[in-house]
């Protein structure tokens, strides 16, 4: 097994559960009730928390709706098909 084959492998269930993660915290932004440092809430915010702080510094919300989720949705999906996609990095080079 190669290096990229393991990078594959590692990347992949990452990836794809971050895109989850983000997804349900957009979920979440439709129950503002929900508090977020209890269990098993805290388990969606804390990882998600980390790149949501930031975004909400360059882009406010819009409307009163917090877009930051949906933009992370965007870019780590975009990371995933660059990666791993059909014609993706990784995939390029574990054929080769």
């Amino acid at each position: 097994m190669s290096s990229v084959d393991i990078a594959t492998w590692i990347l992949a269930p990452l990836l794809g559960l971050m895109i989850f993660l983000f997804i349900f915290r957009i979920v979440l932004t439709w129950y503002p009730q929900v508090d977020l440092k209890r269990f098993p809430f805290i388990l969606v915010a804390l990882p998600t928390e980390i790149f949501l702080i930031p975004t909400r510094k360059i882009v406010s919300p819009i409307g009163g709706v917090d877009i930051s989720p949906i933009i992370w949705v965007g870019i780590v999906s975009l990371i995933r098909e660059i990666l791993l996609g059909q014609q993706g990095l990784l995939t390029m080079m574990s054929r080769s």
